[in-house]
């Protein structure tokens, strides 16, 4: 496994992780790449700790928004998102958990499955963010 070193540090009062991940270069050979990282993202999801609530992906025909898709995988501890403009390449991760459950294993496995299924795909940018820090 990867480690794509977004950092990951959690301040002692804080409760919990947003990760935002961008890339370029997203052009799987793929019939349905929007149910393959409904799929992906299911399954990492499963092999963490984190508590799956609800699953969810629209596909967007180009017809009033720009052809790709947005998937979502509902947590209860928070979400796990991917936007796709598939016609430019770009994807687009969103991964925020609270408590003990650890976003960046969950980003590092998603980063792994996108790099073997589409190897065109280019990290552009990482960034995360501790979230509910009071007091």
């Amino acid at each position: 496994m990867v480690d794509i070193g977004c950092g990951g540090e959690r301040l002692s009062s804080a409760h919990g992780t947003h990760i935002l991940a961008d890339y370029t270069g997203f052009f799987p050979e793929l019939a349905d790449a929007s149910e393959w990282i409904l799929a992906l993202m299911e399954q990492v999801i499963d092999e963490s700790t984190a508590n799956r609530v609800h699953s969810h992906v629209e596909v967007f025909d180009g017809t009033t928004s720009p052809p790709g898709f947005a998937a979502v995988v509902l947590l209860d501890e928070s979400h796990l998102t991917a936007h796709c403009y598939s016609d430019k390449g770009w994807l687009s991760i969103d991964c925020f958990t609270c408590g003990s459950t650890n976003p960046k294993q969950i980003v590092d496995s998603m980063h792994n499955a996108l790099v073997k299924m589409s190897p065109s795909i280019k990290l552009e940018k990482i960034k995360s963010e501790t979230r509910f820090t009071n007091g």
